[in-house]
């Protein structure tokens, strides 16, 4: 049997949102096992109040850190040794930081050091050198799920309510179509096509892209919708190819 990956999931309390919790818990399920779940802040904060609220359900333990100095995060602190500490002396095979704090970038690059995937979720309000230093970055907003009644009101909305990007939307970012380009040209085989596997490989060893954000499921999903590439379906029709159009 193949061995599941373990994760620790850090959490900043302070910093990001008690509402996506349980969508960030769902995504990391399709890397792993969240073994390791701690919250960071000081519980006697009344703003922490939703935090408190999900501690049970999602096992989650709270690490109480008192605000020492008024103006001073001793939270960063804190998560930051523990990191370092898991990183040294648990057997962990990546890491989960949920903060919208860019002082943890230092954190990130030390752990990716070690040849660690780290998956970053933050508000959209998170700093970029913190979202491009992750393995992968998910805004929590598009995780937070939504009313059923409200759920209807929207014309194209994912599961968690996010709603998809359009073609034109798509693109209009250039980002976005400069790294896909990149990518299948570098994927590219002798054939002149590119297995989407070894796309998102290369996507996933040099951005922190993620099709969540763009209220996507899979990077196939978004390959279709922005209508760039042409595509062939092989093996029947269980492997797709992408070529340059």
């Amino acid at each position: 049997m193949t061995r599941e990956n373990k994760i620790a999931l850090l959490i900043d309390c302070d910093n990001v949102s008690s509402k996506s919790v349980d969508g960030v818990i769902s995504e990391l399920a399709k890397y792993g096992v969240v073994n390791i779940r701690k919250a960071y802040g000081d519980w006697k904060n009344p703003q922490l109040k939703g935090w408190e609220e999900k501690l049970h359900p999602f096992a989650i333990v709270p690490i109480q850190q008192f605000a020492y100095t008024k103006g001073k995060n001793a939270t960063d602190a804190a998560m930051i040794i523990d990191a370092m500490d898991i990183l040294y002396s648990q057997q962990v095979d990546a890491f989960a930081l949920m903060t919208s704090d860019s002082d943890f970038t230092p954190l990130v690059t030390r752990i990716l050091a070690n040849g660690m995937k780290v998956y970053g979720f933050g508000e959209k309000k998170t700093p970029s050198p913190f979202v491009d230093a992750c393995s992968q970055f998910i805004f929590t907003e598009n995780l937070v799920e939504v009313d059923v009644s409200e759920a209807e009101n929207k014309t194209e909305s994912s599961q968690s309510g996010n709603v998809k990007q359009s073609r034109a939307q798509l693109r209009k970012d250039n980002k976005l179509i400069k790294l896909l380009r990149t990518a299948v040209e570098q994927s590219v085989e002798d054939d002149g096509w590119a297995h989407l596997s070894q796309v998102g490989q290369y996507i996933s060893n040099n951005s922190s892209f993620s099709p969540v954000n763009y209220g996507y499921k899979k990077l196939s999903d978004i390959v279709r919708t922005c209508d760039l590439f042409e595509i062939e379906m092989r093996k029947n029709n269980s492997q797709m190819y992408v070529s340059a159009k």
